[in-house]
């Protein structure tokens, strides 16, 4: 453990994962990825939005370059400053034409029909997979704030049944020739061929978004793989994972698509330098300010879409909240427990290449599969992002793509036969439409005889 950081047993969790006995013959293998909500803290200038989606491009460039293996763009609609990213297919199909090898990956997709409608989904996942060469992740979710759902028609209530009767149709979209149809309480569809198909088969890999426990075993039951958002220690990791791969193993898995993907991955607010103190200077603003916005937006905000400066209310909160470098010993000892957690988890991927390392062995201990960093957050400058990309990929990664080929064939020996037994378990539907046409509707356009 790295002595010189402040609350360390915070950061690294109570004890070490592999100290809980994690056995090594699980296999687990360590990925890197990057997730953009392309955060814009005012002021802005015109040119603002523009110069902040080329930047992105070019991390996610460099980042392909350097052998990350993700880029994730989130989905969200109407939030100032917290998320300026309405139109992920967009800057993913950019970041395909400028790419060789990184996945390219929906972090996620809103799925309510009000939101996107299944089929244009289908389109856009499969047209993507080919123009990347069959790099595409499919994370869905089902929306979340209230500010976004109210504004599509999406009843909350029953935005969960919505999103599974949207997959449901989703990947029958993209597996059918034709797709059969289909009657439900949210979708009716007659029977089509949609195109184009794509590249991956049965279709690309598919995820969901966690925040809980809970629903880190709901995405293993689906077959899916886990997308934590929520920034957790390897310690509260390691439970999540035990959970998520011994529902998957289990006769509860029941797929919800036409594959499995065994995958759990977490998101950590990232900043790497030689110097710890350089690190925190550029990297912790940044993660306070996404922690900041998001509560601001999910949990106690009040908000005038276009007027409210997130900005001037987070310096103006910060130190009250505890979004400060240095509180002091009596502020931290009456800051509650939970709090304290939080606060130090920001800091978590924040450091000096030795320190990272450090903290990403607890998570490889623990069984993540990947670790998804958020770098272009706050006011973070791009010029510091490309710098950290380029040294952990220099002096950190190295360490964990030594053993991933064999981590690689160890998690497939372990995990073949319980995905064949998940797949025969899920129910193929057949419909016969061979006798289904559709009628042109231009009379007026067929030649006179």
């Amino acid at each position: 453990m790295v002595a010189c950081w402040p609350w360390a047993a915070e950061y690294f969790g109570a004890k070490r994962a592999d100290d809980t006995g994690f056995p090594d013959e699980m296999g687990m293998v360590m990925r890197f990825g990057l997730l953009y909500h392309h955060q814009l803290p005012r002021p802005w200038a015109e040119d603002s939005e523009e110069r902040m989606l080329n930047e992105s491009l070019d991390q996610i460039t460099l980042a392909d370059r350097l052998g990350f293996d993700y880029a994730w763009e989130t989905e969200h609609h109407f939030m100032d400053e917290y998320s300026h990213s309405s139109a992920p297919e967009v800057v993913l199909a950019a970041a395909a034409a400028r790419t060789k090898r990184i996945r390219l990956a929906h972090g996620i997709v809103s799925l309510p029909p009000g939101v996107n409608h299944p089929v244009r989904v289908a389109e856009r996942l499969a047209t993507l997979d080919l123009i990347s060469g069959g790099r595409v992740d499919f994370g869905t979710g089902q929306g979340s704030t209230q500010l976004e759902l109210e504004a599509f028609g999406v009843n909350r209530e029953t935005k969960r049944e919505q999103w599974e009767e949207a997959v449901e149709v989703i990947t029958r979209l993209l597996t059918e020739t034709p797709f059969t149809g289909h009657n439900g309480r949210f979708i009716d569809l007659p029977p089509r061929n949609v195109l184009p198909k794509p590249k991956q088969k049965p279709h690309p890999p598919m995820w969901v978004a966690c925040s809980s426990p809970q629903t880190v075993e709901t995405a293993a039951r689906n077959g899916m793989g886990a997308l934590s958002f929520a920034f957790i220690s390897p310690e509260q990791a390691k439970e999540r994972v035990d959970a998520y791969y011994e529902t998957l193993a289990s006769d509860e898995c029941l797929p919800m698509g036409f594959s499995v993907n065994p995958n759990f991955a977490l998101v950590l607010p990232f900043m790497c330098h030689q110097d710890e103190q350089v690190a925190l200077d550029r990297g912790l603003d940044g993660a306070y300010f996404f922690a900041y916005s998001f509560m601001h937006y999910y949990v106690n905000g009040k908000h005038r879409p276009g007027v409210t400066d997130v900005t001037a209310d987070f310096e103006r909160m910060r130190h009250q909240l505890g979004f400060v470098r240095d509180l002091g010993d009596s502020a931290l000892a009456a800051m509650d427990p939970k709090t304290r957690a939080e606060r130090a988890a920001l800091r978590r991927g924040i450091g000096t290449p030795e320190q990272l390392a450090e903290v990403i062995r607890a998570y490889e201990d623990a069984g993540v599969d990947q670790i998804i960093f958020q770098a272009q957050i706050g006011a973070n400058k791009h010029e510091h992002v490309c710098e950290a990309l380029e040294l952990f990929a220099a002096e950190v990664m190295p360490e964990f793509e030594a053993r991933r080929e064999e981590r690689d064939a160890a998690k497939q020996r372990r995990l073949e036969v319980p995905i064949k037994e998940a797949l025969a378990r899920k129910p193929h539907r057949s419909v016969d439409v061979s006798d289904y046409v559709t009628k042109a509707e231009r009379p007026e356009l067929a030649p006179r005889r």
